[in-house]
């Protein structure tokens, strides 16, 4: 097993991980969305009447429809659809009226999903490490730990023509060690299955794949790194590259700068 994919397994699995974590990904509790002047006398008004077109066009048009349908994404983007559709807007309008007034405005007011924004705050935590972000230029020159500075396109951009690579997605961190350049994704997946499990593999396509003279490196937080038979921990424990916890990242650079 690599080093630190056991370091993190082991760091996972210790009293004060999450709570460290938080420092990455913390979690605010967001404020619900905003209801617009008359929207609850409307919608009271629609379900009232027994008008189920009127109350579909109506929630259809808020940021966040009341209940989850996968009919809704195809009605959101043509309307029209509402008329030509009699049978499938009253099986959605039957679920809708179950919900009742109070639950509709909660379902339309409900707070964003915190997991859609974890990427964005790995991003603001790398700083924190206290390692310099460099242009290419400078990057190349120094001998000491840095990160390139830039976007996500700006780092594929440059590890492709540096390293002769291409790479599939762009990456979320270019660093450089010494004379060991690292191209890194970080993920923090909290359940297992599905798209989280697609996500990791993703993740690892880095650490499996050929760089040229790069490094590729996972940062992962969350679930794979809980001992069990599913996909997620399987595919980390037998990893022969590099998958760490982002907490354990400024060891991992500081260790080749050594």
């Amino acid at each position: 097993m690599n080093e630190w994919v056991e370091r993190s397994i082991k760091l996972a699995n210790a009293p004060g991980y999450l709570d460290k974590l938080h420092e990455v990904y913390p979690v605010d509790i967001e404020e619900k969305r905003q209801l617009k002047e008359g929207l609850e006398q409307e919608i009271s008004e629609a379900l009232s009447s027994g008008d189920d077109e009127k109350l579909m066009a109506i929630l259809l048009k808020q940021k966040k429809f009341s209940l989850k349908d996968p009919y809704v994404g195809f009605l959101k983007q043509d309307p029209s659809a509402i008329k030509n559709n009699p049978q499938t807007i009253k099986r959605i309008v039957s679920r809708i009226k179950k919900q009742g007034l109070s639950g509709i405005l909660s379902g339309i007011t409900e707070e964003k999903e915190a997991n859609r924004k974890m990427g964005q705050r790995f991003h603001r935590w790398l700083p924190t490490l206290g390692y310099p972000f460099l242009d290419e230029k400078a990057l190349e020159k120094t001998s000491a730990i840095a990160f390139l500075d830039g976007g996500e396109s700006k780092l594929k951009t440059f590890a492709e023509g540096k390293f002769g690579i291409k790479l599939e997605k762009k990456p979320d961190f270019l660093a450089k060690a010494r004379n060991t350049y690292i191209i890194g994704e970080a993920k923090f997946l909290s359940s297992q299955g599905g798209s989280q499990n697609n996500d990791c593999r993703d993740a690892l396509k880095l650490p499996k794949g050929r760089l040229g003279i790069a490094l590729g490196v996972a940062v992962l937080d969350g679930v794979m790194w809980i001992p069990s038979n599913y996909v997620m921990f399987r595919e980390v424990s037998t990893l022969g590259g590099v998958a760490l916890s982002a907490l354990l990242l400024k060891d991992f650079l500081e260790s080749l700068a050594k």
